[in-house]
């Protein structure tokens, strides 16, 4: 069932919803790979348009055809601020997608430190394990993020 709007979205997101294949009033619509307009937004790193679609009610737990949230996208274009906002949204931080895999574990293969740094001050567990029993320490990128996730408190 689709969530509708209950008040028409500004004129720029309206456009925006539209430029990229969505129903400005229907914030749930699935896109390619199962998207949803949030997380083409947060791929795109726009944050005024992320902002925007999180206050109008866009489901921000919404998961994609491999299970990942909106959060992964922040991550992928290392965004701090999307992160902060989604996070403060109430997004899953511990999402796992369909592999088992979290966020933190693709900036940790990844070698992302920023993202890592981010993702553990805001609560990440870095024990969660995907399907194969890793955990993000497991794909530490880099001697640093070795260093931070075998030293996190649990």
């Amino acid at each position: 069932m689709s969530k509708l709007l209950a008040i028409e979205p500004p004129q720029a997101i309206q456009n925006w919803l539209l430029e990229q294949g969505f129903n400005p009033t229907d914030l749930e619509q699935k896109g390619s790979n199962g998207d949803t307009a949030l997380m083409q937004a947060t791929r795109s790193g726009e944050l005024e348009i992320v902002r925007s679609l999180v206050e109008a009610g866009a489901v921000v737990n919404a998961r994609n055809n491999d299970g990942n949230n909106a959060l992964w996208f922040a991550c992928f274009r290392d965004r701090h601020d999307l992160i902060d906002l989604l996070v403060n949204a109430g997004i899953d931080i511990n999402n796992q997608n369909d592999n088992g895999a979290t966020a933190l574990m693709y900036v940790a293969s990844a070698g992302k430190i920023e993202m890592v740094q981010a993702l553990l001050a805001a609560g990440a567990d870095s024990q969660l394990k995907n399907l194969d029993d890793f955990r993000a320490i497991d794909f530490a990128g880099n001697i640093e993020i070795l260093r931070m996730l075998k030293y996190v408190v649990v």
